[in-house]
């Protein structure tokens, strides 16, 4: 399945940047569509039923595309998934989408978890700082853990740089033992 997720979202990337769209918007849209099928069972059912042609599918699509606003490649991407069978990957394929299109924009997406709210000037430092270390300019998102006691802990796709206080007192208290 990884394979199929990649390969559809690789070439719909290759759509946003040879059509010159807005990768933002384009991704924004996708992401609509997807939350859309994920939360309508019925029109799910529709696109996944093999006993229904793919022409009334892909109508119910244009008129999803009409009233969304949705781009006219994104109508034509998802109108590919449809004739192909594979409505059931949009939500990864969306997914890997906005993984893909962050990597040909020299984006670095994270997850910050901080023991307080960080302000907007914190936001920025910790982003410069974790942009020095992968290379690249980081898009973050951001939550709370009070029980980190202090500091965070940043997650740059598999790698996890802990600079909380619970993390540190973890590692003092792994060092006693050893």
């Amino acid at each position: 399945m990884a394979s199929l997720v990649n390969t559809y979202a690789r070439a719909f990337a290759d759509v946003v940047f040879s059509a010159k769209l807005d990768p933002a918007k384009t991704q924004d849209e996708a992401k609509s569509l997807a939350e859309l099928v994920g939360t309508n069972r019925a029109l799910r059912e529709v696109w996944e039923a093999p006993s229904i042609p793919a022409a009334q599918k892909i109508a119910v699509l244009d008129a999803i595309a009409a009233r969304g606003g949705f781009s006219r490649p994104l109508r034509n991407f998802a109108a590919v998934l449809i004739e192909h069978r594979r409505t059931a990957f949009l939500a990864a394929i969306v997914k890997q989408l906005e993984q893909e299109l962050n990597q040909r924009l020299g984006f670095a997406e994270a997850e910050v978890v901080s023991a307080r709210e960080l302000d907007e000037s914190e936001r920025r430092a910790l982003e410069a700082e974790v942009g020095k270390f992968t290379g690249k300019k980081v898009r973050a998102r951001y939550s709370r853990d009070e029980s980190l006691l202090g500091g965070a802990i940043v997650k740059v796709g598999s790698t996890i740089y802990d600079g909380s206080v619970k993390g540190k007192l973890e590692r003092i208290k792994a060092a006693i033992r050893a």
